[in-house]
């Protein structure tokens, strides 16, 4: 009978899938994502695009004003500094996963909207630049300046952002070339509004550029300097990009990465570790004539039938109920074989994947999201949640180039105790890494950087522990405390920022340039202020489970199920909840 249910599940997650996809059978529409804010009588909620933050606990603000120019949102601005109120800029999607948007209290808060302030688009072709209002869509972006003949040069793969929004919180492509993958090193220039003074009407504009004292700390500001209205970024002229994926042994990661970013201008790999494979990229420039219309529509980011996600999630609930090891390790292996057969979401002509190389226009190739666009009701994003679908974490580190490779050892000296351990990640995308380069952003990277993302389960209930728990806490605090990467800002559980502050050499002027436009602090609440200064909450029972602290009892994690707090495998002073039969239960300093 078990064996019957883990081909089932096969059957739902790969082959159902294929006929909801294939645009040769039918086309596919997405429910468009809902709002992030919801208002009444009494008040707004702010969620992210997930429907739940960190410690599940929902943002309130007593109400949310929509500017469309840049005079409203400086006067939105101005009448909360007035009025001694509490900001926070969100906007039409709300992907980051921290609670950096979440405002301080319920009746002296103000949420400003940037949905409806994403209409204007300047291109300055003499100069290679484009001015974009803060509210623009990344998607909205990329297809005024191809149509125009240029390029943007670095995007995240997620295109469901807002220009203000991934300038803020430092989100980035891949690569190690040129001005590098991350957004905010090609911005030429941005307008900020902040607090001022009776005399200046409450609120003034702030017009900054390469050579302003304030520019490099609003580059990457995470929403605590002010509103940003504006954001000029650098264009290139338009050119096209050649990707295949090659599928190969694992063997030599942490030898043949610095390589391989330096050979490939938008490099990176996938690692599967249950599965003892590596995917390398190799992504490059190819003249702009050169024959092929393709389009990279990534797997993940598909429409998805409403169906389809929620029996995955069934299915998914159902091997960590049971703890199947076996049957999670069975759907890695058949994901992975299903990502080779359609190119990872490669498309040749625009419709379906035939063979590598696939060439195609920068825009069409560098981000995707085509699940967020249509309105089929039977079909959302997996994650969206209205519906029971997909619902995981997603840990995020960057790591300096140099210690790189000894994470990876690290990290391959604990996949080989027991490999099937890490079949739950390769569920999913398996381990991403990606190139960034050296940044003058005082929150960006100080030197040449490799980023890795993974996501995994999260449990429905907050107290339910996970099948493998402390493999991806030992991953975890392996990647951000013996090897000492830092948290991307959009991303990753609470612990994750803990110190973050002593990981940055120019934290201390970041924080200097926020107490001169913010000295009331109108653009912080206690949940920026938690994550920018790396705070540790108060430890309770089950905090560990979700990521809300480091277990150092066993009450920390979930004894009455099993889990009980113990040291790592590999990285011995990791201290991570491990399930086991036994129902002895300690302390560990």
């Amino acid at each position: 009978m078990g064996s019957f249910w883990i081909w089932w599940i096969v059957a739902v997650i790969h082959i159902l899938p294929f006929y909801d996809s294939n645009p040769l059978i039918q086309t596919i529409h997405a429910r468009t994502p809902q709002s992030p804010v919801q208002c009444n009588q009494s008040g707004c909620t702010l969620q992210n695009s997930y429907g739940a933050w960190g410690d599940r606990k929902d943002c309130y603000a007593l109400n949310i004003t929509y500017p469309t120019t840049e005079e409203q949102l400086r006067l939105a601005v101005s009448y909360a500094v007035q009025n001694n109120l509490k900001v926070k800029v969100v906007t039409k999607l709300s992907h980051t996963i921290p609670k950096l948007a979440c405002p301080e209290g319920k009746t002296n808060t103000l949420l400003i909207s940037t949905e409806k302030y994403d209409s204007g688009i300047q291109i300055d072709a003499a100069n290679l630049a484009v001015t974009a209002d803060s509210g623009v869509g990344l998607r909205a972006l990329i297809d005024a300046v191809e149509s125009a003949g240029f390029s943007l040069v670095a995007a995240p793969y997620w295109e469901g952002v807002s220009i203000g929004g991934l300038i803020s919180t430092g989100a980035h492509g891949s690569s190690w070339w040129g001005k590098g993958g991350a957004v905010h090193d090609h911005v030429l220039g941005l307008k900020v509004i902040v607090p001022a003074s009776e005399s200046e009407r409450y609120a003034k504009i702030l017009w900054l550029e390469a050579l302003d004292p304030l520019f490099n700390a609003a580059k990457v500001s995470l929403g605590v300097l002010g509103a940003i209205s504006k954001v000029k970024l650098s264009l290139e002229h338009r050119f096209k990009r050649s990707i295949s994926y090659n599928f190969t042994d694992d063997a030599h990661i942490e030898d043949v990465y610095i390589n391989h970013a330096k050979q490939y201008e938008f490099a990176d790999i996938t690692w599967y570790p249950s599965k003892h494979t590596a995917v390398y990229r190799y992504d490059s420039r190819v003249p702009l004539d050169a024959s092929g219309n393709g389009i990279y529509d990534f797997i993940g980011f598909q429409a998805n039938s409403i169906l389809i996600s929620e029996s995955v999630r069934a299915a998914e609930n159902l091997l960590e109920n049971t703890k199947s090891v076996n049957g999670k390790c069975l759907t890695a292996a058949t994901t992975l074989e299903y990502k080779k057969l359609v190119g990872n979401g490669l498309k040749n002509n625009g419709l379906i994947f035939t063979g590598y190389p696939v060439v195609g226009h920068q825009g069409k190739m560098q981000t995707s999201g085509s699940c967020l666009y249509s309105t089929r009701f039977d079909t959302a994003c997996a994650w969206d949640p209205r519906i029971k679908g997909l619902f995981f974490y997603e840990s995020t580190a960057i790591f300096p180039a140099s210690r790189f490779g000894n994470f990876i050892r690290d990290v391959r000296k604990l996949r080989d105790l027991n490999p099937e351990n890490f079949c739950g990640v390769d569920n999913y995308n398996g381990i991403l890494i990606r190139f960034i380069k050296a940044s003058d952003a005082y929150l960006g990277q100080s030197e040449d950087s490799v980023v890795i993302d993974f996501n995994y389960y999260r449990a429905n209930d907050a107290l339910t522990p996970r099948l493998n728990e402390d493999v991806w806490e030992e991953v975890e605090q392996l990647a951000f405390f013996k090897y000492g990467a830092k948290p991307h800002w959009a991303k990753n559980r609470n612990l994750a920022f803990l110190g973050v502050q002593h990981k940055y050499p120019k934290f201390n002027q970041f924080i200097a340039i926020k107490h001169k436009l913010d000295p009331q602090s109108v653009f912080s609440s206690t949940w920026s202020e938690e994550i920018l200064y790396g705070k540790e909450s108060e430890k309770f029972d089950g905090c560990a489970l979700e990521g809300l602290c480091i277990c150092s009892e066993d009450r920390h994690c979930s004894p009455q199920m099993g889990y009980y707090c113990r040291q790592g495998l590999v990285y011995k002073e990791a201290r991570v909840c491990r399930y086991s039969s036994s129902i002895t239960t300690t302390s560990i300093a």
